[in-house]
């Protein structure tokens, strides 16, 4: 049996145990029929929080990182995948990415260390033989030894329908600002005639404009007639050819010289206000002649 020097000694280790801090409680009693525990001597007890407060104050922005969390939360809308889209939808996504791949191909003439980069400088001159200055000047200069009233009529509507076709094909692809397969800075004559995006290709555009105009205008041959047509299919696949343009940008740019066409046959300018205007622009008119 334990003597009695041993049992006094456990008794003062049992407690000095109990009068630490961290055990105070223990010495407590809980009253009998009493209204709940005993208060802590460390300090006043907290008041329980509710839910509503608990998530407020997770809520509750902290100091620093706060807004960077929020920043990096947020996906931008490119990275963005959209949930259950159209019919409509997938198939465009689906065209574009074929004419893209298609173009992209196609441009073996995009640079000189390409496919077919030695044939570059023939296909660029190809491409030059539908540019919007080289008919402008060519027309003014066909204008200005033209002797026949016929003749004139036909030049200056002519040059009106391509000073049209410069316009609006700059202002679609000022609207547009689709760039091409291959990213390349524009020429000096492709700032001049403020053709500066892809769509719609100005070459396709104006080469199928001015072979309508001249086939529906002019007396030609058989031969002549299919060269015609073949120079416009060429000067715009030139483009493509050359990085420049996609696929769509010169069907459209076909559709739109068509439409060009038509336009000009509806507003078609007369013999005598063909003359009106070349007399204004030579400074020879007068209006009481």
């Amino acid at each position: 049996m334990p003597s009695a020097n041993n049992v006094r000694s456990r008794a003062r280790e049992r407690n000095s145990v109990l009068s630490r801090p961290e055990f105070m409680s223990l010495n407590h009693q809980p009253l009998r029929g009493g209204s709940g525990p005993p208060e802590n001597r460390c300090g006043p007890k907290r008041a329980p929080q509710t839910k509503h407060q608990a998530i407020q104050k997770s809520e509750e922005p902290t100091e620093g990182g706060s807004k960077d969390r929020r920043e990096s939360t947020k996906m931008p809308e490119e990275d963005c995948m959209q949930l259950n889209p159209s019919f409509k939808g997938i198939a465009m996504n689906s065209l574009l990415a074929i004419d893209i791949c298609l173009s992209k191909r196609m441009g073996v003439c995009a640079s000189t260390s390409s496919s077919w980069g030695g044939c570059r400088s023939m296909v660029a001159l190809l491409a030059l033989t539908g540019h919007g200055i080289t008919w402008i000047i060519g027309t003014i200069v066909c204008l200005t030894r033209s002797n026949t009233l016929a003749g004139q009529e036909v030049l200056v509507n002519l040059l009106l329908a391509l000073i049209l076709d410069v316009m609006t094909v700059a202002g679609v692809q000022r609207l547009v600002k689709r760039r091409g397969p291959w990213e390349m800075a524009p020429g000096f004559l492709d700032c001049v005639a403020m053709d500066v995006y892809s769509f719609p290709a100005a070459h396709a555009s104006r080469a199928a404009m001015v072979s309508k105009f001249l086939l529906s205008h002019l007396v030609l041959a058989v031969p002549l007639r299919i060269l015609l047509v073949l120079w416009a299919f060429l000067v715009g696949i030139s483009r493509v050819l050359l990085g420049k343009h996609h696929l769509t940008d010169m069907v459209c740019g076909f559709a739109l010289g068509m439409f060009h066409f038509s336009l000009m046959e509806t507003v078609w300018l007369s013999s005598n206000t063909c003359q009106t205007l070349i007399s204004i622009s030579t400074l020879s008119w007068s209006p009481f002649y």
